[in-house]
């Protein structure tokens, strides 16, 4: 095969493994009735007069399946730490006793569920969109090296290559979203 089509070939691999890989961590975020560190990811905290993220201020841990600690490097962090998890609006009071923070996770409703349920399909259905769009890029690619006079037969084949890592990594978000939605529904 051309060296360029096989470039171009490796270059929406990678970047079709990007996408699985953003899917995952938007996943991750997605609160599964679980206490998960993860859900904290996106906070940011004034350290300082500095718009820091959390997980750069404090020791973040599950003590058990329904209960994240925060606990601060600085003591005097606990305040803004306490202010920023009131601000991010996550349905959760946290409780501050002065050396900690813990956060109380509630058990989801069935609503509830159904809304992240639609959540992780509509972060899956962004994950093929992506993946669609990098096989659009790539075959547009292979065409314009097909009128610089790479063989067709070799074109096609490249095409089909295309296609195959396409389906490929559809099927990777799918199988992502169907564990992340039976984790969301099992209670």
């Amino acid at each position: 095969m051309n060296e360029e089509l096989k470039l171009i070939l490796d270059d929406a691999k990678e970047q079709m493994q990007k996408a699985i890989e953003h899917l995952e961590n938007e996943l991750a975020k997605i609160r599964a009735g679980r206490a998960n560190p993860m859900m904290l990811e996106n906070i940011m905290v004034d350290y300082y007069g500095a718009r820091t993220h959390l997980k750069n201020t404090a020791n973040i841990n599950s003590q058990d399946s329904r209960t994240l600690i925060i606990q601060p490097w600085e003591p005097s962090m606990l305040d803004p730490i306490e202010k920023a998890l009131q601000a991010a609006n996550l349905g959760i009071t946290p409780q501050n006793d002065g050396k900690i923070i813990r956060l109380s996770i509630p058990p989801l409703t069935e609503e509830r569920r159904k809304e992240m349920v639609k959540k992780v399909k509509g972060e899956a259905e962004n994950c093929k969109v992506s993946v669609r769009t990098i096989r659009k890029e790539a075959n547009e690619a292979i065409k314009a090296l097909l009128k610089e006079g790479v063989p067709e037969d070799e074109a096609k084949d490249a095409e089909a290559k295309t296609q195959t890592l396409t389906d490929e990594f559809i099927v990777h978000s799918d199988k992502h979203a169907e564990k992340k939605e039976k984790d969301i529904l099992t209670v």
